[in-house]
């Protein structure tokens, strides 16, 4: 019978062992697009995203605080019912990189994401659903921060 610290130690050691063979640096890396993080605007970081058309849509669900006293961590929540989904991305439009968070999303995985966001100032927030077909569908809420975290 194996024990749970008996599963630690070979996780561990597995772990250790894909990162000296540099199999999980670039894998990890691999999945970064630094140009859209990089950006300075919404428009910007959607481009290096992909071309895909933007669209607002009531099938994507965007749950976030309509005042939030602390910028440091906003609750956002991003879901779809919709089939397709590849990407799901969270973007905060007055922040110094809009671009927060970004998820790849399969078929097998449900396309529901939530994260605690840092937010520079009273903004546009966006929940955005990048499609199989291009397509990029969005909602966007107003959230009022009384006290900001970034930059």
């Amino acid at each position: 019978m194996q024990t749970r610290r008996d599963t630690l130690r070979h996780a561990s050691a597995l772990a250790g062992l894909l990162a000296t063979s540099g199999l999980l640096a670039s894998h990890a890396q691999a999945a970064v697009n630094k140009p859209a993080f990089d950006a300075k605007t919404v428009p910007d970081a959607l481009r290096a995203m992909g071309p895909g058309a933007l669209t607002e849509s009531r099938d994507i669900v965007l749950t976030t605080l309509d005042v939030s006293e602390n910028g440091s961590e906003v609750p956002v929540a991003v879901s779809t019912s919709l089939a397709g989904v590849r990407q799901l991305l969270v973007l905060v439009e007055k922040n110094p990189a809009p671009l927060v968070a970004a998820f790849a999303i399969s078929d097998a995985v449900e396309a529901n994401i939530a994260i605690r966001a840092k937010m520079a100032q009273t903004s546009d927030v966006y929940g955005v659903a990048q499609m199989a077909d291009g397509r990029m569908l969005f909602a966007r809420k107003n959230v009022k921060v009384t006290v900001g975290s970034c930059g």
